[in-house]
């Protein structure tokens, strides 16, 4: 099986990097239907392993929280935020599908609990939220998204939300989705750890993930599932396993067990090619 080696330019902190560029694959395809596409890529070298369909058009889902907890690490570091300000839920925030929190119009949470409520709960109304305390509102957060995915070389995404929720404009590709994985990763050594929690406590109760794939494959760390009807079920995977790195990417998949065995599958196989550090 050919490597594709791809030199990804990924400085610390906010300047521009280089896209996960298209190569040509002698890897396997497998049936493609309109929704699915997947790409595997070493996590330390920008190496593309694997790809099917990694450039077309398709619905992120809750996978859009990833720029929207992105943009919020970015305010931690800056001092915009800190992991005990307060976020105020809006009228807006409140009014949006599940999954959610279940928050009233005036109520507030910190941002610790917020960021966690969008890893393991993929919180809809808690995304809004603090899109609406960083953007000032979530239209304008939307432009901050955009403009992050052009300086990280996200050329295929264009986000209208900060959730993920059903939009005909919010669309993106599994390189782009890939990359903003890996930049999550390397911009914010410090933060990353949020996105392999099982689990948090809100107000005194247990609230479980659904990210199986967590549980099944030694040293995966996050990052996010994701699913809309029109989407099928997304996923991408972080692995640190011996030190190997590698961040999977699966769209469009039939059903939530289908989805997790091929990335799981696809960690598998190409692990043991990435570069050992």
């Amino acid at each position: 099986m050919a490597l594709f080696v791809l030199v990804v330019g990924m400085a610390s902190g906010c300047t521009t990097t280089s896209a996960l560029q298209p190569v040509a694959s002698t890897a396997p395809i497998p049936v493609i239907t309109e929704k699915s596409a997947s790409i595997v890529v070493d996590g330390s070298t920008g190496a593309v392993l694997y790809q099917a369909s990694a450039d077309l058009p398709r619905i992120p889902a809750s996978l859009t929280k990833m720029m929207t907890l992105y943009l919020t690490f970015e305010a931690l570091e800056s001092g915009r935020l800190t992991k005990n300000s307060m976020i105020p839920v809006s009228a807006h925030a409140a009014s949006q599908a599940p999954s959610k929190l279940g928050f009233k119009p005036g109520q507030s949470i910190d941002v610790d609990t917020a960021i966690k409520a969008i890893v393991v709960k993929s919180a809809n109304d808690v995304a809004v939220a603090l899109a609406e305390a960083i953007g000032g509102s979530e239209p304008q957060f939307a432009a901050l998204m955009n403009a992050k995915a052009r300086q990280l070389g996200m050329k295929g995404t264009n986000f209208n939300n900060a959730s993920g929720l059903p939009d005909p404009m919010q669309m993106t590709t599994a390189r782009d989705m890939a990359l903003l994985g890996m930049s999550l990763r390397r911009h914010f050594p410090n933060q990353y750890y949020y996105f392999a929690l099982h689990e948090f406590t809100f107000n005194g109760k247990l609230v479980e993930g659904h990210n199986r794939v967590l549980a099944k494959l030694n040293g995966a760390d996050g990052i996010k599932t994701g699913y809309v009807r029109a989407s099928g079920f997304n996923i991408v995977t972080s692995v640190n396993d011996n030190g190997r790195q590698l961040v999977a990417v699966v769209m469009g998949g039939e059903t939530a067990k289908v989805r997790d065995q091929q990335v799981v599958d696809l960690v598998h196989s190409y692990l043991p090619m990435a570069a050992s550090r």
